[in-house]
């Protein structure tokens, strides 16, 4: 297990240079020129000029990406034009929102779409499995900012129950707080990230609960869970002991794609409920060319989809041991 861990650590190496590489790549094929539009339309040529010197827009693109690789290995990504900060700091300050709704919409997800999945399995057929797969239909056809606006208006405006737009206070601190006796930073907390969680998460539990259904009937069928029922085991032991654990292999590939996937929607969702992550930033980002930080957030995205790739990895060789003797 130790030398499979160290090998997929070492390929992090060439692929974030690749990323690196590539996201510069695409930064070069932006329309516009952010001096200019810093500037402002009256600004004359002469101080364009002068603004793209200073911010180093007038080298060449291989000695603007060796400073820019040189500067990322010193932990700085450079300066937002427009925010005049550096952009590792504003997108740290962001970082944590979004790894909050995007690791709340992947756990609603997974619970919604294995539980879904199962239940459709076992029921093959009847109106429990119709209704799942309606579910899923709608989940996948749906698009996220729709979604958004229709939770807001029933949940929020219809019904008062929960807020529309905003954050509450950090998980971190409210999980701090209920070790110490407050449960009310928590209930606050939650209710700020419900809507947002459920309408990211609507998609990817729609796909993972047809994965589980699919996975759960061909694995219904195998040899060994016959035997199981043979031996006289009692039907949820079979199903949760012995078909879940080997239907979810399947599952676990899909969730780090999903998790990519809760990363693009995060843009959408963030920017419906006001959410302060790193969609609402991205937003921004691109309406201002702000080149730097759209640099810095397309990198900090491919980055966070590798290492939630690479933990996946980890657990489908943790699960399935074959995988780490290949």
């Amino acid at each position: 297990m130790l030398s499979y861990t160290l090998r997929r650590l070492l390929l992090l190496i060439p692929m974030g240079i690749g990323i690196v590489v590539v996201t510069f790549g695409l930064m070069l094929l932006v329309p516009g020129d952010p001096a200019a539009v810093l500037l402002g339309q009256e600004a004359s040529a002469e101080a364009v000029a002068s603004l793209r010197r200073s911010l180093g827009l007038d080298n060449p693109w291989y000695v603007q990406l060796w400073d820019y690789f040189t500067g990322l290995l010193r932990g700085d990504m450079g300066v937002s034009i427009f925010q005049n900060q550096a952009v590792s700091a504003i997108i740290w300050s962001r970082l944590g929102a979004t790894i909050e709704l995007a690791v709340a919409a992947l756990v609603v997800a997974t619970v919604i779409g294995v539980a879904l999945g199962v239940l459709a399995a076992m029921r093959q057929g009847s109106w429990i499995d119709t209704g799942a797969m309606l579910f899923a239909q709608l989940g996948v056809s749906m698009p996220v900012y729709w979604l958004g606006l229709l939770l807001m208006l029933f949940f929020a405006v219809q019904l008062g129950w929960l807020p529309s737009i905003g954050r509450g206070a950090p998980l971190t601190e409210a999980f701090a707080d209920l070790f110490r006796g407050n449960v009310a930073t928590l209930q606050h907390a939650l209710t700020y990230l419900l809507l947002p969680a459920l309408a990211l998460a609507a998609n990817s539990a729609a796909v993972i609960s047809r994965l589980v259904r699919a996975s759960m009937l061909e694995v219904l069928r195998e040899d060994f869970v016959r035997t199981a029922r043979a031996k006289g085991l009692r039907p949820p032991r079979v199903v949760w002991r012995h078909a879940l654990r080997n239907a979810l292999l399947p599952v676990l590939s899909v969730v780090g794609v999903r998790f990519g996937t809760l990363l693009g929607g995060a843009v959408l969702t963030e920017t419906i409920f006001a959410w302060p992550g790193l969609g609402q930033l991205t937003i921004a980002a691109i309406s201002q060319r702000d080149l730097p930080l759209i640099q810095g957030l397309v990198l900090t995205f491919a980055l966070l989809f590798a290492l939630v790739n690479l933990v996946v990895d980890l657990l489908y060789a943790v699960v399935d041991p074959r995988i780490r003797l290949d």
